[in-house]
């Protein structure tokens, strides 16, 4: 298994360039696409990564792929990358990374909610107003429902946890009535 800072690198390599030369929104759509590809037909990462599978036949498949589904050169330079350092395997978590270096030269973070139930659009544009406000930067707010929480809701943004549900607040009162 390959660290996550070798693969860390290749993604912060990827963000500097495409920020050096205002290309963000270009790229990211590329990779997005080339996920979705890599979702729909997971064999062709298979071939990529096999040692049975000449290099000459790799490249092909990757230069058809791409007129296929065009990319920008600098998207194409990327993928040509991960392909001949037999990094393509590990294409998904490189694109995560990458996606988090973007939002943190964008100011961007994201919130991990956990409530007892779904909350309604507002609720979510006032949560995520708040934790910005908080934060100072722009928060992007990803919802998950856990009924066990009985009521309330958990945040955690970044290593940060703010914990207001009811489940806690339960938890600490049976706590602090017997110490007493």
């Amino acid at each position: 298994m390959i660290p996550s800072a070798v693969l860390g690198r290749y993604a912060r390599s990827l963000a500097e360039v495409v920020f050096e030369e205002n290309i963000e929104p270009n790229v990211t759509a590329d990779l997005a696409t080339y996920s979705e590809i890599f979702r729909a037909v997971p064999d062709l990462l298979q071939a990529f990564y096999s040692p049975a599978v000449p290099r000459e036949a790799k490249n092909k498949l990757l230069e058809e792929l791409m007129v296929l589904y065009p990319v920008s050169p600098v998207t194409s330079n990327f993928l040509h990358t991960l392909l001949q350092h037999n990094r393509i395997s590990f294409f998904e978590q490189i694109r995560d990374s990458y996606l988090k270096s973007v939002n943190e030269r964008k100011g961007i973070v994201s919130a991990q909610v956990t409530a007892a139930e779904p909350l309604s659009e507002r609720e979510l544009k006032e949560l995520a107003a708040r934790l910005g406000g908080i934060t100072g930067k722009v928060v992007n707010v990803e919802l998950r429902a856990d009924p066990g929480l009985l009521g309330g809701i958990v945040v955690q943004v970044g290593s940060t946890i703010f914990d207001g549900s009811i489940r806690t607040q339960l938890a600490e009162m049976k706590r602090r009535l017997a110490e007493t």
